[in-house]
């Protein structure tokens, strides 16, 4: 019984904090530097936009006889993280995935799923270099410590290892069978995963038109969160906006809830405790994820409807539908189709 109501608890604090730094952020908003908050959301629509073009680049070295435009894989993308920020467990995705895939003439799910793991790369190499800097100050909480923070998900788990560590076997168990079911003819559907990661095969590309293209995307992201720190009064400089991208790391790494909500906040509060007060840096914690996922999402349903002709979530899923049953009936062949 104890072990029930002690997680309801930690629900409840996790979801109280939260909106008290709702609260924070819609009481402060006349605090806010405007000049610097649209600073901020331009370099951070720069910085997607450049990962669009890293992902464009994939697809073009994986399908160089086909004939799609980069204004397809930027909607995509656009579209696929305005609904992350939305929908819990990265369910934006699947709409990336899917508008993806039919943009991309002959494509198939599994090379266009393998085609967005090469972007993944440069992630981690990048991730590796923050964190490392951001345990190195001090301030930021080592995983033992996230039990204490008031962030429901990233606290259970790191007060119960040995759940964390089911869930992370299990979710590494469902992957495979996901893979294993994707197609009944395994040898075809490595064949397409191969096909998605043409471009690791040449270095020299791959550094080119993908991991370079990533770097002065990330320099506009770098950009985005100092404007971001500046416009809530927290204080733009390299070292916190390296924490934030630590922050942001982790939180990815616990996708829960919609952009690791909660988790970064939780967080933010931890690492900016000595350096601005309480209520800045709650209001700041929230108010960077709610204009982030307005712009985000404003421009990637725009894109739903200019680009791709699109009005509702029912309607993307009604097609991906259709599009799996055209690709099944297709992979039987006119034989058996009769």
């Amino acid at each position: 019984m104890v072990r029930a109501v002690l997680p309801a608890g930690a629900v409840g604090e996790s979801f109280r904090s939260f909106f008290d730094a709702v609260d924070d952020f819609f009481s402060g908003l006349a605090e806010v530097q405007l000049g610097s908050f649209t600073i901020a959301l331009l370099c951070f629509g720069v910085y997607l936009s450049l990962r669009a073009r890293a992902s464009y680049n994939i697809l073009r070295a994986a399908y160089p006889t086909e004939s799609f435009r980069y204004r397809e894989i930027w909607g995509a993308y656009f579209a696929g993280y305005g609904f992350n920020s939305v929908i819990p467990a990265r369910g934006g995705d699947v709409i990336r995935l899917f508008l993806t895939k039919t943009s991309v003439p002959h494509s198939s799910y599994p090379a266009v799923g393998a085609a967005s793991v090469v972007e993944i790369g440069f992630d981690v190499a990048m991730g590796v270099l923050i964190l490392s800097f951001a345990f190195t100050q001090g301030v930021f909480p080592k995983p033992p410590d996230f039990a204490s923070l008031n962030a429901f998900d990233l606290s259970y788990l790191a007060s119960h290892p040995r759940f964390a560590l089911f869930l992370i076997t299990a979710l590494g168990v469902a992957a495979m069978v996901a893979f294993a079911l994707l197609s009944v003819r395994v040898k075809a559907f490595w064949a397409r995963v191969r096909q998605g990661f043409t471009i690791l095969f040449d270095r020299r590309r791959y550094f080119r038109e993908v991991f370079a293209v990533q770097l002065v995307g990330w320099m506009f992201r770098f950009a985005a969160f100092w404007f971001l720190l500046e416009a809530f009064n927290v204080g733009g400089s390299v070292k916190n906006v390296l924490l934030v991208l630590g922050v942001n790391a982790v939180s990815a790494a616990v996708p829960f809830t919609p952009q690791g909500a909660g988790v970064a906040q939780a967080l933010l509060a931890k690492v900016f405790a000595d350096t601005a007060p309480g209520a800045t840096v709650a209001a700041y914690s929230v108010g960077q994820q709610i204009a982030i996922a307005a712009f985000t999402l404003a421009v990637g349903f725009t894109a739903l409807v200019f680009i791709f002709r699109v009005r509702s979530f029912k309607e993307i899923v009604r097609r991906g539908r259709e599009d799996r049953e055209a690709e099944k009936a297709a992979s039987r062949g006119p034989a058996e189709a009769v």
